[in-house]
């Protein structure tokens, strides 16, 4: 009915990419969070283990221990562990980001109980985005801890919140001072050997003087970049495939959808397509907002999107009932159909729902 094709050779062709642009000796970071972006997480870290990614990384503690019951050994990171979870973690083996005094004594006192020594975990400090870390203000605090000897620190981090922008840019400009004196800190004051990071995707492209010991990638491992000439170098991994349901004719004047929210201005046929809001095709959609494929020819998507269907103007485009429609992938990326929506891949990709069937191409 509906089933996303993952191409994993794709896959490999934008790990190369993005390896080619490292400096030799930067480690990359494979970011799997949301099932792999809506890829399917199982098939794609399989194939980032394969391939040699030297490490994988999750926003979550569950997403952590369903790879490792995949099978998934290596490094693990937990971007954003929460404290009731540390237990399970740690059972699992999994590294967390330690990002608030409170995280730091929550985790301190786990590894304690289960009588652990040298944990090893990542620090994340906040540098400007406003999401998750320590102020740069606690750096001391954080470095006199780090001197108990509790933990292994295995990096130190921040996330830049334009990336993409073009340079140069005041914002990333005052994380990237804020950050150069957090280094120079934890440098100068701690005796272990400690990594950096600072980059996504987006920096990994814009900034190739500060891809630093590791870079973090998650969207451009799946084909996307944020700006057109960065995306160029790599391919989509994903096309998303659907069937048309039925075909209506309609005359001039009648409607489509709930509330009555499109209006046919000439006779028209319309396509049925077994895919809606609940399967991540949102509601931002239709009303003319975005296109479908069908024998490479654009149908607009009219009307409001139902829970479990979309519909579309076929015209005169010759199709038929269980006919293959291109919702994105080919002819479409998945990057252009969420801008027509105002929205982002990110959102797209990862809100695709369970009920869409992954194919992995080998």
């Amino acid at each position: 009915m509906n089933f996303i094709e993952i191409d994993l050779k794709k896959l490999e062709h934008n790990y190369h990419t993005i390896r080619r642009l490292l400096n030799p000796e930067t480690k990359l970071i494979g970011v799997v969070k949301a099932n792999a972006y809506g890829s399917g997480v199982n098939s794609i870290a399989e194939k980032l283990v394969a391939l040699g990614i030297d490490a994988l990384a999750v926003a979550y503690t569950e997403e952590g221990i369903q790879l490792r019951n995949q099978g998934i050994k290596g490094r693990i990171l937990v971007f954003y562990p929460q404290i009731q979870n540390f237990k399970l973690l740690v059972s699992a083996d999994l590294e967390p980001a330690l990002y608030s005094k409170k995280s730091w004594r929550a985790f301190e006192k786990n590894i304690l109980d289960q009588k652990k020594t040298n944990y090893p975990v990542h620090i994340k400090y906040n540098t400007g985005l406003n999401r998750i870390g320590f102020n740069p203000a606690d750096s001391k605090w954080v470095l006199n801890e780090i001197k108990k000897g509790a933990f292994s620190i295995k990096s130190v981090y921040s996330h830049l919140g334009a990336s993409e922008e073009d340079r140069p840019n005041e914002f990333s400009e005052k994380q990237m001072v804020l950050f150069d004196e957090i280094m120079s800190d934890h440098k100068k004051n701690s005796k272990s050997e400690t990594d950096f990071h600072l980059l996504n995707t987006s920096g990994v492209f814009n900034y190739p003087e500060l891809h630093l010991d590791w870079v973090r990638c998650g969207i451009g491992l799946y084909g996307f970049a944020n700006q057109p000439q960065w995306n160029q170098k790599l391919k989509p991994i994903s096309k998303l495939i659907s069937t048309i349901t039925q075909i209506h004719s309609i005359k001039s004047g009648e409607t489509v959808g709930y509330n009555c929210g499109w209006t046919a201005h000439e006779n028209t046929r319309i396509a049925v397509l077994p895919i809606g809001h609940a399967d991540g095709i949102a509601r931002h959609y239709g009303q003319g907002n975005g296109w479908v494929s069908i024998q490479g020819e654009k149908a607009l998507i009219v009307g409001n999107i139902c829970m479990d269907m979309i519909m579309v103007e076929i015209k005169n485009l010759p199709c038929d009932e269980g006919d293959e429609v291109e919702i994105f992938g080919a002819v479409y990326t998945a990057e252009v159909f969420a801008e027509e929506g105002n929205t982002i891949s990110y959102e797209l990709l990862s809100g695709l729902g369970k009920r869409i069937e992954r194919r992995i191409i080998k």
